[in-house]
């Protein structure tokens, strides 16, 4: 079955934005994983603005204790600044299970597009290395139709991240048939290749059904930004049965 992990990201923009510790970034991860979800993800950046390192910290014992997968996202070349001591130093101290590595830069709100594998391979392959010595399995942030899937299975990678916002926004306009189109098709090259494959950015309940139905042998979807939102209006839990009840229909 996919499995869910819920990105708490959201969470953590909410408290920063007033100080203090309210809302509880750990709370609403059991809270989540209490109402079944798989996993837990968090994207620390550099510039802090949501998820911190005292917040990496614990949620990998909150994910200890409850024997679930930790995926812990993060651009590997972003150096390390004050509060922040990089994303390989953080995996060192927490170990989690999956390592998604991602393009970002600090201009970005939220991440927009994979790696180019062309320019970015062998800057990734030593760092793959490292994670895969601490026992991480290590992801890579993809674009849908890009190139370089087999590269990216050279330098080690075990699985891919399909980036979804171009699916999610076609979906909203009616129109998703050419961008899931493609999603499939990186989805069997990156299958093909012996490559497990994720998914995630700009999925909901809205879009994930016709996701789900279409794409092959998908292992894991991460969803945040939608997820807290619904949450917002129905609570966390029901929110969270709610994916899990598409992820169930979808099998």
């Amino acid at each position: 079955m996919t499995a869910l992990s819920v990105n708490v990201n959201k969470i953590a923009v909410l408290r920063n934005s007033r100080g203090g510790g309210e809302p509880d970034v750990v709370r609403a991860a059991r809270t989540c994983l209490q109402s079944g979800a798989h996993g837990i993800t968090v994207h620390p950046r550099p510039d802090q603005r949501h998820i911190r390192t005292d917040d990496v910290l614990a949620l990998a014992a909150l994910t200890l204790e409850h024997e679930v997968e930790f995926n812990l996202e993060g651009n590997p070349f972003a150096p390390p600044r004050e509060g922040y001591p990089g994303f390989l130093a953080l995996c060192e101290r927490v170990r989690p299970a999956q390592a998604t590595l991602v393009p970002d830069g600090d201009g970005q709100l939220t991440s927009d597009h994979g790696f180019d594998f062309a320019r970015d391979a062998e800057r990734l392959r030593p760092l793959i290395a490292e994670l895969k010595s601490l026992d991480c399995r290590v992801s890579l942030f993809v674009d849908a139709g890009g190139a370089g899937l087999a590269l990216a299975r050279e330098i080690g990678a075990d699985r891919i991240e399909i980036y979804t916002g171009p699916f999610a926004h076609a979906q909203a306009s009616g129109d998703a048939g050419a961008a899931l189109a493609t999603c499939i098709d990186t989805a069997r090259e990156a299958q093909a290749l012996g490559l497990g494959v994720n998914a995630g950015h700009d999925l909901s309940q809205a879009n994930l059904p016709e996701f789900l139905e279409a794409m092959p042998q998908l292992l894991e979807v991460s969803i945040g930004h939608a997820l807290i939102s619904e949450a917002l209006y129905v609570g966390l839990q029901r929110t969270v049965h709610n994916y899990l009840q598409i992820i169930s229909d979808s099998q």
